[in-house]
């Protein structure tokens, strides 16, 4: 939860941003995924500035310039909704024998800008095959191209530590920022940590220090939008304003990140999806980091990637480091306590209560106990409270199949079990 004396700033002078997700154009989403669906639920959601996701696509491009109103203050407006132009893109490369593949999220501040970062990427790939496109140059050259274009231009390397695509990746990755992007290293002045991690991980590498940590959903359904976040607190919600408050890391004008709890992300723990096998990091390297099923090489997660590249202890807290706030979505919690699935009937309808009565999802998790006790049943009441508290367990989430928390229990290593999970289902 906020600090004290945050709560009355949230109300007025807040700005929260959620910078990475994707359209329907992109593959593996929902069809929904248009301007109309993604405004609804950034309103619903609470989040003030949304990233339009997939601009390198050229039909969601065309889609966005017929239907969006431009400003100056390098941000987008449809149905009264704020959009950031985002996009998601993919290097697969090989250097030093080794096949590298990471992906980036890359900002910029216009229409105009886009057109000509795809006229750029369009030589290299075809944009139209699918939203998060694929470039098979190095990272550093796709550094260099959005940069060119314009200074005003952002990267950030993607979900910075899951397996298969990412600057840390076990499968793919490197060591630092600087192997991956040579000389436009100086460029990169932030990294997003992923559902998988959060800021506390990624302060155990004093390396990262310099970076800002920015959260966000890479949602692939409208629903999902705002998981992660981050919260501003500027003058003006311009794309400038926005940028230098990340850039510059001044706890003043950025106030904190929304997070999940890491172990819900799908890449937490190191496992085998179709063995049902789920290891913490000491658990894998007792078995050679093989799967005792089949007897092949396990997916290495991200809290293994974490302590094999971390210089600190557990809970190091560097000089100056932006707060953040783990949050289980509203109707995560609602089907926790009522024992069904969260897109049931009865959960939905419980959730559209709750919105309409504090105005916004991220209003009901930082609502006050007494105004909760009011507006809805104890017992979900006081689920949100125990989730802002942190008193949740969360099975971990392994090679592909996101954690399941359990709310009211204190969080735990699930070091000492080894079969914990044998067959948990994707249900995110």
């Amino acid at each position: 939860m906020p600090p004290n004396h945050l709560l009355g700033r949230y109300v007025h002078l807040r700005c929260v941003a959620d910078l990475h997700i994707h359209s329907k154009y992109s593959m593996a989403t929902s069809e929904s995924l248009d301007l109309q669906s993604l405004a609804k639920w950034a309103k619903i959601k609470g989040i003030d500035v949304l990233g339009t996701g997939d601009f390198t696509h050229p039909k969601w491009l065309e889609e966005i310039k017929k239907q969006c109103i431009s400003s100056d203050s390098g941000l987008l407006e449809f149905g009264g909704q704020k959009f950031m132009l985002s996009a998601e893109i993919s290097t697969v490369y090989e250097q030093s024998g080794k096949t590298h593949k990471v992906h980036h999220v890359v900002l910029v501040p216009s229409i105009e800008i886009a057109e000509q970062v795809n006229e750029r990427l369009g030589k290299r790939a075809n944009l139209a095959a699918d939203g998060r496109p694929t470039l098979t140059i190095p990272s550093p050259q796709l550094a260099e191209i959005i940069f060119e274009v314009s200074q005003k231009n952002v990267l950030i390397p993607a979900h910075a530590w899951t397996p298969w695509f990412s600057v840390f990746g076990s499968k793919s990755g490197f060591d630092s920022v600087e192997e991956c992007y040579s000389d436009m290293a100086q460029r990169i002045f932030a990294l997003e940590t992923g559902l998988s991690s959060d800021p506390a991980m990624n302060h155990r590498i004093s390396k990262l220090d310099k970076y800002a940590l920015v959260s966000n959903s890479d949602s692939h359904s409208a629903q999902k939008i705002g998981r992660e976040a981050n919260v501003f607190d500027i003058d003006h919600i311009t794309y400038t304003e926005m940028i230098d408050a990340i850039r510059k890391k001044d706890p003043a004008h950025f106030l904190c990140t929304y997070e999940f709890f890491p172990e819900e992300g799908k890449y937490h723990f190191d496992g085998h999806r179709n063995c049902g096998v789920s290891l913490s990091p000491q658990q894998s390297k007792s078995q050679g980091k093989l799967c005792r099923v089949c007897k092949k090489p396990l997916t290495i997660g991200v809290m293994h990637r974490v302590e094999e590249l971390a210089d600190r202890p557990e809970g190091f807290v560097p000089k100056g480091a932006i707060p953040f706030h783990h949050l289980v979505p509203l109707q995560e919690i609602i089907g926790h306590v009522m024992g069904k699935g969260e897109y049931t009937k009865g959960v939905r309808e419980e959730y559209d209560s709750l919105v309409r009565y504090f105005g916004t999802e991220f209003n009901v998790l930082f609502a006050k106990p007494d105004a909760l006790a009011l507006a809805t049943h104890k017992k979900i009441a006081d689920a949100i409270l125990l989730v802002r508290e942190g008193k949740v367990n969360v099975i971990p989430g392994y090679d592909g199949v996101f954690g399941k928390v359990e709310i009211g229990s204190e969080r735990k290593a699930h070091a000492d079990d080894p079969g914990a999970q044998k067959s948990l289902s994707e249900f995110w």
